[in-house]
């Protein structure tokens, strides 16, 4: 019988401090320690998150191990957060799975973020059920400081169609709704009202953006004209028609991605679509998406919900095929802040 393959994953890339278990593939722990300190700020405060990171990360690793059930002499690699993210975040989960590893006398593995989000599809769980795309497929990848379309024609082959010229597709999300005066993180508060609001009550200017790339500056600017001059006009704006700002607001973000992706769709002939990052939770985006399959002949992949915002075990998962790849990096690995999928 082959030995079991157990990677323990580490993500501190932004303001999650998070551990996970995986042996074969399949899920044991995945334990998420979220910051609540940076609410006050109405967005990461950098050094605040990496001291943080400082106090959550062994408590957080010690209960990933104990919840998995496993000794640490059983874990096979330690599999990492290179980047891209916030510098003095990941290196606080760099140099812990590095000394680690050397206490362990085990191998690391650098991960990139952007890619363990994709991958995110092919966790199992610890019954062995998965929900994993057939390759090749396309991935719109949508989070806070990231919107890309990426084609993936095996595990760790990755080919970027388009990504946003300037903000991305969370960062318009928290930013408008820091104008509504909303708390932070903001993306999913829009996502809550505007169930209950009309999507059609207003409209904001949509850019206009050659191929497969991205921009949101500029509707963000038409968002914060917009509520200026609403509430020039009347200050208790925002507050009557909240409902229907959030509901028109999300719609116009959603429709640039769902616009993008279809266009990706008819340009390779790829009909496997699947979504991932923290943006992948928005109800607006999933319903969008999945509505094509019929009008669209698409095949839709939608990861968990625990899956879609930061989580160490999508790194673990990467660290599994990566693994299997021979794909072991040294200990002068140092962390990116920018790192291109």
């Amino acid at each position: 019988m082959s030995k079991s393959i157990i990677i323990l994953g580490i993500e501190s890339s932004c303001d999650d401090t998070s551990a996970a278990i995986i042996k074969n593939g399949r899920v044991l722990s995945n334990i998420i320690s979220s910051q609540k300190v940076h609410e006050q700020y109405g967005g990461v405060v950098p050094e605040l998150a990496s001291r943080a990171h400082q106090k959550n990360i062994i408590p957080v690793i010690n209960q990933a191990i104990k919840k998995a059930k496993i000794n640490k002499n059983q874990i096979s690699a330690v599999a990492f957060t290179r980047g891209p993210g916030l510098l003095g975040s990941l290196l606080v989960g760099i140099s812990f799975a590095k000394s680690f590893a050397l206490a362990m006398n085990i191998p690391i593995i650098d991960v990139n973020h952007m890619q363990a989000h994709i991958l995110a599809h092919f966790i199992k769980e610890i019954d062995g059920k998965s929900n994993s795309p057939n390759f090749p497929f396309l991935c719109l990848t949508v989070s806070g400081g990231h919107t890309q379309i990426v084609k993936v024609t095996e595990y760790l082959n990755f080919e970027l169609m388009g990504e946003t010229l300037d903000d991305a597709a969370g960062e318009a999300f928290d930013k408008s709704a820091k104008l509504l005066g909303l708390p932070y993180p903001g993306g999913p508060l829009i996502d809550k009202y505007a169930k209950d609001g009309n999507h059609k009550t207003f409209s904001f200017g949509e850019p206009k953006v050659d191929g497969l790339n991205f921009s949101f500056s500029g509707l963000k600017t038409s968002i914060l004209y917009f509520i200026k001059n609403k509430t020039k006009q009347n200050p208790n704006f925002i507050t009557e028609n909240l409902n229907d700002i959030c509901a028109s607001i999300q719609h116009s973000i959603v429709n640039i991605l769902i616009k993008k992706i279809e266009k990706a769709v008819k340009e390779t002939n790829i009909y496997n679509v699947a979504i991932a990052g923290g943006v992948s939770a928005n109800s607006e985006l999933r319903k969008q998406l999945k509505s094509k399959e019929d009008s669209h002949n698409w095949k839709t992949y939608i990861p968990n919900f625990s899956y879609c915002t930061d989580n160490a075990a999508m790194i673990a998962i990467t660290g599994h095929y990566k693994y299997l790849n021979n794909q072991f990096c040294d200990q002068k690995i140092t962390a990116k802040a920018r790192l291109s999928v």
